[in-house]
């Protein structure tokens, strides 16, 4: 009995040391989860505190919410206007105030308006609470793609201390929605690349279209969401690429994996944003300011747009009063006013331009060439014609001579001249229909035609370039010598013409479709367009990463300044050099055999394959604006920063973790907690130096030696 007493202890054991050794495990990894959770709820706390603090502060307009507040207002009127960005983010704004009891009426009329019994909060507020995601969500992002706990806590912290991301965060503006979307985008990316050994499982599916539903938002917010787009787009070709390279599963096992990734990644987003536009098209269905951008079957749909539910006559006669719009995308009404040309600048006659708004200065008076009676029967304008435009207010004629126009110098001046519509020969213009011929009469709204200068043989054209202070910043009309320019086509929009029978507008109304695509046309035409207004301050993006100038978003008592945090980014520039380098030496380690532990060799792998999705990402959201010709400002930078800021994460843990294992433990650890707590520390109190510029500075200017804030301008180029 003894015997088998002793040889069931001895069999017992085993089992017994396998059970304490899965309890140890166990509770190690109940250690690890909440530590986890405990870092990841003091992230949240300390997200929380910084971004809604003074959220109210200034109850002022500041800076662009004079743009995004008074667009909200448009949602909730449901007033159309033109912008150049898509419309997700501008709607989101609206319903926020909508929702929290904001009635559209605050005009939102320039920075520093008082806000008074405005409720302005709930909107501020909407657009903070998503600012406030990006730092949970960067730390995710890290988790995921490291596994290495303190790389995220490094992340988090660099992107919650960063005076100039809280700024952008907590006003009505569009970057905190897109930057919420985009960081989405990215977690969704992350989660599903963990879950690469369980695909098509739920979790799978619902994490990937949970990215591709972050990537139709990210994009239905500003047009730069196509560069996160560009970056899921190389990490799934990156995904697909391993999946093909898998030997021990079948190539249609890559097939399905490409087919999902279309679904869920494509043909969901394009849905998704074709489903916010075509909210946005049934929201806006009253007339407002931006109406002129769009062709004129477009504002035919509008309510209160002199062209809904209008009729007018079908066809163009002798004597008809019309209005001339540019055929090309967002092209302006042909426009005169009383100012003349000012001295220098051609002839000192008077000025002719294009104005995207409905005015009455927009309206023509169509005439024979050789007279200026009128008709007593409906005589219709028909292909090569020759005629004169009377400008109906100022009552001088469509005029051109051989003077350089004010920008395009290869074109002719184009003006208004004569007296009482008597002018002289220069102001006779052939009708020219696009693919005309002869007896063919030009039709309202639907003809494209050329106006055709009979001595001079030029066409009328609209350069879209845009004149300076002197003709209201409106555009350039000139008289281009080659008369094939596609700016030179125009239309007939408004005719009013008693003597001719009038037809419903309704003919010309187009689909969603043509809707869709002309509000993208004329978006990218009004992006391309965008150029600095007189005085307004712009910056270039080699000034970004060197954080060299900031931009004031309120000049007030409260003055708040829009600035990154100096340690962060010159940090940043250094850190984006480093991980050059760490990823330069390990790669060439490794093609060199070089020895080392199959743990260390994975994690370190892991490490700079996150790091290296972290550095594209940077490029992605940052090279493209070095090739862009439209206006830039300091906060199109914060895209790319969020990805800096994770590389250096990600890159300096790498270093503090490999840097102590060339050191014995004891001195090892003592660097590695240093190096930590050091970094961790300066973070935080840089942020507390630097929080005024975001929360708001009273007193003198931080140029006066006197002002608290001198200390702080270590830049000559920093304003505040």
């Amino acid at each position: 009995m003894a015997k088998e007493s002793n040889h069931q202890s001895v069999g017992q054991k085993p089992r017994v040391l396998k059970e304490q050794a899965k309890n140890t495990g166990d509770d190690e990894t109940s250690v690890k989860t909440l530590t986890w959770w405990t870092i990841f709820v003091i992230i949240l706390i300390a997200t929380i505190a910084t971004r809604f603090y003074k959220v109210t502060e200034p109850d002022h307009v500041c800076w662009d919410e004079t743009h995004f507040g008074k667009m909200g207002s448009w949602y909730i009127n449901r007033t159309f206007f033109f912008d150049v960005h898509p419309p997700l983010g501008k709607m989101l704004i609206g319903l926020s105030g909508y929702l929290t009891g904001y009635n559209g009426s605050f005009p939102f009329e320039k920075p520093g308006d008082k806000y008074e019994d405005t409720k302005y909060v709930g909107m501020r507020v909407f657009c903070t609470m998503l600012g406030a995601t990006i730092v949970p969500l960067a730390f995710l992002t890290v988790w995921e793609l490291t596994q290495s706990l303190p790389s995220a806590v490094y992340a988090a912290t660099f992107i919650l201390c960063d005076v100039g991301l809280l700024t952008l965060n907590q006003y009505i503006l569009l970057d905190p929605i897109l930057l919420c979307f985009m960081m989405c985008a990215l977690w969704g990316t992350a989660r599903v690349g963990s879950l690469q050994h369980r695909p098509f499982t739920a979790s799978w599916w619902g994490w990937m279209a949970f990215t591709g539903t972050s990537l139709a938002c990210t994009i239905s917010v500003k047009f730069v969401g196509l560069f996160v787009v560009l970056l899921v787009g190389l990490y799934t070709v990156h995904e697909l690429w391993r999946e093909l390279g898998d030997l021990s599963k079948p190539v249609t096992n890559a097939v399905k994996h490409l087919l999902a990734r279309i679904l869920c990644l494509i043909v969901l987003p394009i849905i998704l944003y074709m489903i916010f536009f075509y909210i946005h098209l049934v929201v806006l269905n009253r007339s407002g300011n931006g109406d002129g951008f769009y062709s004129s079957g477009f504002q035919s749909q509008l309510q209160g747009n002199s062209l809904h539910n209008a009729t007018m006559p079908r066809h163009l006669a002798y004597g008809a009063s019309v209005t001339l719009k540019n055929h090309r995308t967002g092209g302006g009404y042909l426009h005169s006013h009383w100012h003349l040309y000012p001295e220098g600048v051609g002839a000192r006659q008077q000025q002719v331009t294009t104005y995207s708004h409905k005015d009455e200065n927009n309206r023509w008076l169509v005439k024979k060439y050789d007279t200026n009676d009128v008709p007593s029967d409906a005589v219709l304008v028909k292909h090569g014609d020759l005629v004169r435009l009377e400008h109906l207010v100022t009552r001088r004629n469509l005029h051109t001579h051989k003077e350089s126009a004010p920008i395009s110098k290869k074109h002719y001046q184009v003006t208004g001249y004569g007296e009482n519509g008597t002018g002289d020969a220069n102001d006779v213009w052939k009708v020219l229909i696009l693919n005309g011929q002869e007896g063919d009469a030009v039709e309202t709204v639907t003809t494209k035609f050329r106006l055709v200068h009979y001595l001079h043989h030029c066409a009328l054209t609209s350069s879209s370039k845009t004149l300076p202070k002197w003709a209201y910043s409106q555009q350039e009309v000139s008289c281009n010598p080659n008369m094939r320019d596609k700016n030179s086509l125009w239309n007939i929009e408004d005719n009013v013409f008693a003597k001719l029978p009038n037809v419903s507008f309704q003919v010309y109304a187009p689909g969603f479709l043509e809707r869709f695509f002309e509000s993208h046309a004329v978006m990218l035409q009004g992006n391309s367009d965008l150029k600095p207004k007189e005085g307004e301050v712009t910056s270039r993006p080699w000034q970004w990463p060197i954080n060299y100038r900031g931009q004031f978003f309120s000049g007030s008592k409260n003055r708040i300044y829009l600035l990154g945090n100096p340690i962060i980014w010159w940090g940043n520039i250094v850190f984006l050099i480093l991980f050059s380098l760490v990823y330069l030496i390990a790669s060439v380690q490794e093609q060199r055999g070089y020895l080392e532990n199959s743990n260390v060799l994975k994690q370190r792998r892991r490490m700079l394959e996150a790091g290296a999705w972290m550095f594209i990402g940077w490029m992605l959201h940052y090279v493209p604006f070095w090739g862009m010709g439209r206006v830039l400002y300091f906060h199109h930078y914060f895209p790319a920063l969020l990805f800096s800021s994770m590389l250096t994460g990600i890159t300096l843990n790498y270093i503090v973790e490999t840097v102590p294992t060339l050191v014995p433990n004891s001195i090892g650890n003592t660097i590695y907690h240093s190096i930590a707590g050091v970094v961790l520390s300066g973070t935080v109190y840089s942020f507390y130096l630097f929080s005024p510029l975001a929360y708001g500075m009273d007193g003198p200017s931080g140029s006066d030696p006197e002002s608290s804030l001198h200390s702080l301008r270590w830049m000559e180029s920093w304003e505040f």
